[in-house]
């Protein structure tokens, strides 16, 4: 059932038949953003549908894929996920109707253009989609429902900048284009000339749409919630916090599943979000949501509708098939569904994985724009031990030698002064540090060897890293690493270069840092997923 689209064709190899049938756009190509994650999406919405007597065709163009294994599905076209390719199949194999929100953010973006030449989009209408997608759009939605959101304007004439910064309180700001994938072109500007770099860049990404700018919240928490609606109604949900704060984009951040620092208020808050605008959106079919929450206030970030990268995490951590269930109700299939968000006995954790030792010369720094190529999700009896099991699973190794702390600005390097000493007196590492980490290491009493930035007496950061001495990094960008502040790059950098263990987030540091103080390597206890999933509660009815 391997199909290529031909032109100018004298004859057909086959004939579209008459069963009912749904068509499904896949993920295209695997890439940074856009991988694995989007395939199963794919792979288990073929399924359901197949489950209910429907014929399957899926349209995706690369052979990597599950989606385009030759058993997945009925009929696999290998073919450009395009406007004009869509339509003329759909002219042609007359589906009951088209899946646009379980291949990523390019089948997502077909939804007005298909839906304006006829075809039925299954699930959230287009119009509903385009409010969501659209940042003025919804950001005006928040707005009329009296939902917090950061501080937001619409950037209409370049030339009226700084008014903008201005009413939205100054730097830092968040520039956002619609559209996009990964945090395409999004980052966060913290002087004049960055602000006018990112957004031309964003400007270039996506041209005929809106780009808005936001008040950037800084060391506020990033929450998600994964759910499923019904004609607006919430069926299934599952909330995760990252443990990095919000700045790092989620494709990027470690998940926790189920959140295990959140106040009771914030989760159900969160909750109550999702449910009045997915009543607002008319969402039928899956959807995410990404919020901040600082000091038990929540602010809504974005809202997909479509699947995200996490759906496959969330269902195999809950036992809940979050696509499956979406498939069916956008195909019209009603079921008692079962919620295990909150009530497990076990936890989750899923980290990414990255490729900068690949990446010749690339700053291994986080931000809102992705830049992972990969996960991993383990379990764990407690959040210290998922943790672990997930970093190992990484390629992270547990430092034996020492730690060199570079912490950047002078609140980080206090906030880090309880873990400084848990590596020194618990782990009994010693610390290396630079001059300025290392002054305020000594004025908390915590002993340490200073190590220069650049080539003097006493040895440098990186000399210590090629000597092997060190075994993890921690370092803690400045905001202007990028700007020019080459020493922060290098000690990053020469780490990825020599293999060794790298950590350039605070709060993720911290909870390394925490939960090797409360784990060794011999305590990581090995269980199957049947284990794990088998301590769900009996539900009684």
């Amino acid at each position: 059932n391997y199909l290529y689209s031909s032109y100018h064709a004298q004859a057909d190899d086959v004939t579209p038949s008459w069963r009912k049938k749904i068509m499904v756009l896949g993920s295209g190509a695997y890439r940074i953003g856009s991988s694995v994650e989007f395939d199963w999406c794919c792979v288990n919405a073929i399924q359901a549908a197949s489950e209910l007597g429907y014929e399957t065709i899926m349209l995706n163009y690369n052979p990597e894929t599950v989606s385009t294994d030759y058993d997945v599905c009925d009929k696999l076209i290998f073919d450009e996920i395009s406007f004009e390719t869509v339509m003329d199949l759909y002219e042609r194999e007359r589906p009951e109707g088209v899946v646009v929100s379980m291949g990523g953010q390019i089948p997502n973006n077909l939804a007005i253009k298909l839906h304006r030449a006829g075809v039925r989009i299954l699930g959230t209408s287009a119009a509903d989609i385009d409010r969501a997608e659209d940042r003025r759009k919804f950001s005006v939605l928040l707005d009329e429902a009296d939902i917090s959101q950061p501080r937001w304007a619409h950037l209409t004439d370049p030339r009226e900048w700084k008014a903008l910064v201005d009413h939205l309180g100054g730097f830092p700001v968040l520039v956002r284009p619609s559209y996009v994938l990964s945090g395409a072109a999004m980052s966060v500007a913290h002087e004049p000339v960055e602000f006018q770099r990112i957004l031309e860049r964003a400007k270039a990404v996506s041209p005929d749409q809106p780009v808005v700018v936001s008040a950037f919240e800084s060391h506020a928490r990033e929450i998600e919630i994964d759910a499923v609606a019904d004609h607006g109604e919430l069926v299934l949900w599952a909330i995760s916090e990252h443990i990095e704060n919000a700045g790092v984009h989620s494709g990027d951040a470690t998940m926790l599943l189920p959140p295990q620092t959140l106040y009771i208020g914030t989760i159900h808050r969160v909750k109550k979000i999702a449910i009045e605008l997915a009543r607002a959106l008319k969402i039928t079919g899956p959807f995410n949501m990404q919020f901040l929450a600082k000091q038990n206030v929540v602010k809504v970030i974005e809202c997909n509708l479509r699947a995200s990268r996490s759906f496959p995490f969330v269902s195999k951590v809950t036992g809940n098939n979050f696509v499956a269930e979406a498939m069916r109700r956008m195909l019209g299939v009603q079921r008692p569904v079962e919620n295990h968000g909150l009530d497990l006995d076990y936890v989750a954790v899923k980290a990414p994985m990255f490729s900068f030792s690949r990446l010749v010369g690339a700053d291994p720094m986080l931000g809102v724009e992705m830049a992972s190529t990969g996960e991993v999700g383990c379990f764990g009896n407690d959040a210290h031990e998922a943790l672990l099991h997930a970093l190992l699973a990484t390629g992270f190794r547990f430092p034996k030698k020492g730690v060199l702390l570079s912490l950047g600005p002078i609140e980080d390097k206090y906030w880090f002064a309880d873990e400084a000493r848990v590596i020194s007196e618990h782990l009994k590492l010693p610390i290396y540090a630079t001059p300025g980490t290392a002054e305020a290491l000594a004025a908390i009493g915590v002993p340490c060897t200073v190590l220069a930035k650049v080539p003097a007496d006493g040895g440098t950061a990186m000399q210590a890293i090629d000597a092997g001495i060190v075994d993890l990094v921690i370092n803690i960008p400045r905001e202007y690493d990028q700007l020019g502040r080459p020493d922060g790059y290098l000690i990053r950098r020469r780490a990825v270069d020599a293999g060794i263990p790298l950590l350039t987030d605070l709060p993720l540091a911290r909870a390394v840092i925490e939960a090797l103080r409360w784990k060794k390597p011999s305590d990581l206890a090995v269980l199957s997923y049947d284990e794990f999933l088998g301590r769900r509660p009996v539900v009684l009815r």
